[in-house]
């Protein structure tokens, strides 16, 4: 019996591996350092810029500066992750979160402003997604898939909870004292969660499923990963082009902004809903299959909107069609490492995969605002995204599974 909860503890697939209380406080954590550090930002914008006079595309910059420091950092933080678990890496994330909005209230000038927001992107990276989903596989092992749904679905209220409460703060303290505010919001919460949450012994990685899976050089270095992860590169510009820019799209077409907002917020909806029904999709599909059916999905319902001017319930079901891909895309992304390659170095592959797709989410916002002009308006530029899924889903097709 002994030797039986020895081996348990060390694959990760017993219950004496996982420590209880993780799941829900990554739920937790993720609703608040998402709503915090992410969302708040959108809501305040317009404040900031009216405030302090600084043009809207420099603090803009400096929110996609943390994006990309996130990436870069993610890369680091996934070989911690691997070697000694979440609970440091995620407990001194937000520990820097904190600070970092500190910094960002506190700034007078713009290079105050980039210096919090820097710093803020390796919070990001050491909060967000990745270490959550790299705890998550480790000690939830067969079970992971059913664990990372729970939490991307917590992390889907985000956005939800935290931009009214946002918009409420700015209204009565300003957007200083809001971020003064979410910064001890953000610090009471993920802080003591994070380190009395995530305390469990971090279980031995798993043995690579195959000879060819035995390091993370041998597997970063293969056509697989290489096209794979470029797939999501250019899925990742796309989709969040997209989402951007669909509130534009609509406005250029005679749609009020209200109706503009509702198209949006539905397809955030869907996005809920797609997450619910992935783990079922999976059991049916083969990882390369999937991975470029569900891309190129993506890809027809961008298509979708360039062509499609109404009526306005189609343009609501066709929203809501794009948020559902976009929520499989989210724990496609999140399995895509363990589906190929097994567990064995998953903080560290999943961060190299996911720090370009990053970097080309940061910079896609304003990319797409860039291209509209030149290419004749949003309708076109939405065609030449769904050209740029369809490449991805290409390229994915063109992916060997290794395992």
């Amino acid at each position: 019996m002994t030797n039986l909860h020895t081996s348990e503890a060390v694959t990760g697939t017993g219950d004496r591996s996982r420590p209880r209380a993780a799941l829900p406080a990554l739920c937790l954590t993720q609703i608040t350092s998402w709503g915090i550090v992410y969302y708040a930002f959108p809501v305040l914008a317009p404040q900031i810029t009216a405030d302090t006079g600084w043009p809207a595309s420099a603090t803009t910059a400096a929110f996609s500066l943390a994006l990309v420091v996130s990436a870069v950092a993610g890369i680091r933080v996934g070989r911690i992750l691997d070697h000694n678990g979440p609970r440091t890496v995620m407990t001194a994330g937000s520990i820097l979160g904190s600070l970092s909005l500190l910094l960002i209230a506190e700034a007078s000038n713009l290079l105050a402003f980039f210096a919090g927001w820097a710093l803020a992107g390796f919070a990001m990276a050491s909060t967000f997604y990745q270490p959550a989903f790299a705890a998550l596989t480790r000690w939830w092992a067969r079970d992971h898939v059913r664990a990372l749904t729970i939490v991307t679905l917590a992390g889907g209220l985000a956005s939800t909870v935290f931009a009214p409460l946002t918009a409420f703060f700015a209204d009565h303290f300003g957007w200083r004292g809001t971020y003064l505010i979410l910064a001890v919001v953000l610090a009471t919460i993920t802080i003591p969660a994070h380190a009395l949450a995530l305390r469990a012994p971090w279980p031995a990685a798993p043995p690579a499923p195959t000879p060819a899976a035995a390091t993370v050089a041998t597997v970063a270095r293969s056509r697989a990963f290489w096209l794979v992860a470029a797939a999501f590169t250019l899925s990742a510009f796309a989709m969040y082009a997209v989402v951007i820019a669909l509130v534009p799209l609509m406005l250029e077409r005679g749609y009020s902004s209200g109706q503009a907002a509702w198209v949006l917020g539905l397809g955030g909806a869907g996005q809920t809903l797609g997450r619910t029904v992935y783990a079922s999709f999976a059991r049916r599909t083969r990882v390369t299959a999937r991975t470029a059916a569900l891309i190129a999905l993506g890809g027809a319902t961008t298509a979708a909107f360039a062509t499609v001017p109404g009526p306005y319930p189609l343009l609501i079901a066709v929203s809501v069609t794009a948020g559902i891909v976009r929520g499989n895309l989210t724990l496609l992304q999140a399995t895509a490492i363990t589906d190929r390659w097994g567990a064995t170095h998953y903080g560290r592959l999943s961060a190299l995969m996911a720090a370009p797709a990053t970097t080309a989410a940061a910079l896609a916002p304003s990319a797409g605002a860039i291209l509209a002009t030149p290419l004749g308006g949003y309708p076109t530029l939405f065609l030449t995204l769904a050209c740029l899924s369809a490449t991805a889903a290409g390229l994915a097709a063109g992916s060997r599974a290794c395992c």
